[in-house]
């Protein structure tokens, strides 16, 4: 994936990112009275990478005052040594956004990188298959995650409570002598235009719900899925059949080949940092 996504951060919300790191102005720059001094900044990719958030973090450098530009946008794929950005100014603008610039490119690149090894072991399976990322995120990142999602070629299944249905065993808990076709009914009245998706984590619970339009299989095995499957398509169901909970890259492929065609997943949320390598250069010649 190569097409542009745009920032995921407006302008008030990078520059409370900066704030965060120099509200009090850079004590280090300014003590050694080198602010003024022009340079340059390049970001290489030291890991293997799909990168996310070039673009957020080359709006960093503009907030602060220098020149920059996005060298590789959000979902490109990088070997080790490909120049992701660089930016031009003075040391002082610089230094303001490095770390600030480098931290979000390196965790969202994590989490990018994450989703595109499950989407790639998800379409060996099956080219159609997709990959939906939960809004199990850490509070306060749901639009960079989102982002680094679809950077990685990878879907949201939920951006938050308000939009859609999704029914889990601590909510049927509180429905009181209620049948599960008579809750799905219920919930079609109540929201037309919506897909009622239930969440079971047994055989039985699947079966029972299968008048639903989504059915979310939770920590099943690959076989315990295709077990499902094979009795919901033996009834006659037609509901869509979703593996959530221990979707990773290693595990990707063999939910798809057990009949899932959605898989929903946390686990880039959680995902290692990609290393990003920082060179700074004076007069056109790289720093030590």
């Amino acid at each position: 994936m190569t097409n542009t996504l745009p920032c995921a951060l407006d302008d008030h919300a990078l520059e409370h990112l900066l704030d965060e790191d120099v509200r009090f102005g850079d004590l280090t720059t300014e003590s050694l009275e080198i602010q003024a001094r022009p340079g340059a900044i390049r970001f290489f990719a030291r890991d293997a990478m799909t990168v996310c958030c070039s673009e957020e973090a080359a709006r960093l450098f503009t907030l602060c005052g220098a020149e920059a530009e996005v060298r590789a946008v959000s979902g490109t794929p990088a070997t080790p040594g490909v120049l992701l950005l660089e930016a031009t100014g003075s040391a002082g603008t610089l230094h303001r956004a490095w770390k600030t610039a480098q931290t979000l490119m390196e965790w969202s690149s994590g989490v990018a990188t994450s989703a595109a090894e499950i989407v790639a072991s998800a379409r060996r399976a099956d080219p159609q298959a997709i990959v939906a990322g939960t809004r199990k995120n850490t509070p306060g990142v749901r639009r960079l995650a989102s982002k680094a999602f679809r950077a990685g070629g990878a879907v949201m299944h939920r951006l938050g409570l308000s939009e859609t249905l999704l029914v889990f065993a601590e909510h049927r808990l509180f429905v009181d002598r209620e049948g599960p076709a008579e809750t799905v009914a219920r919930l079609r009245r109540q929201c037309p235009e919506k897909r009622v998706v239930v969440e079971v984590s047994t055989h039985a619970e699947a079966l029972a719900w299968a008048d639903c339009d989504v059915l979310q299989l939770e920590k099943f095995t690959p076989d315990g899925v295709a077990d499902v499957i094979a009795a919901l398509s033996a009834a006659g169901s037609t509901t869509l059949v979703a593996a959530a909970g221990g979707v990773h890259a290693g595990s990707a492929e063999d939910y798809v080949r057990a009949g899932a065609r959605l898989l929903v997943t946390s686990a880039p949320h959680f995902a290692k940092p990609r290393d990003v390598q920082v060179r700074f250069a004076i007069d056109g010649a790289d720093a030590a």
